[in-house]
């Protein structure tokens, strides 16, 4: 059965340093996609984040390249398995280099943190309660 991807581009300033901060979160890189400016970082099975140095990214786009540490372009929601994951990856991130974009959201059936990466990228880690979602 096809089972549907999602590749998120992102613009970034250093793709070494990129490279080791997400490697640094416990996500690999495919070296068949990753070369001196793109880093084919692997989320999961189905969510590869492809971090394109900003010249790069510029080969797939006429318009203007947002700077995330000033604008926001995209906010980038990942689920995790429980509450101490989303807390364990947020602070892995912030370790990495990586910012505590805002506090924490908890409404009891979801917990959410938010990090900016290295280039101000926004990313989302959030928990639901499988038992709390309908389906």
């Amino acid at each position: 059965m096809y089972q549907q991807m999602i590749f998120v581009n992102l613009p970034v300033a250093d793709v070494d340093a990129s490279k080791k901060f997400f490697t640094e979160l416990g996500y690999s890189l495919n070296p068949q996609f990753t070369t001196d400016d793109c880093a084919c970082v692997v989320i999961s099975d189905t969510i590869v984040a492809m971090l394109l140095s900003r010249q790069r990214y510029a080969d797939f786009t006429a318009k203007e390249i947002a700077d995330a540490t000033k604008t926001s372009e995209v906010l980038v929601c990942l689920s995790a398995e429980s509450r101490e994951k989303v807390d364990e990856l947020v602070d892995t991130a912030i370790a990495a280099g990586g910012t505590s974009s805002r506090e924490a959201t908890d409404h009891g059936f979801m917990y959410g943190r938010t990090f900016d990466d290295l280039d101000g990228h926004t990313w989302e880690i959030v928990w639901m309660d499988p038992a709390a979602v309908q389906g």
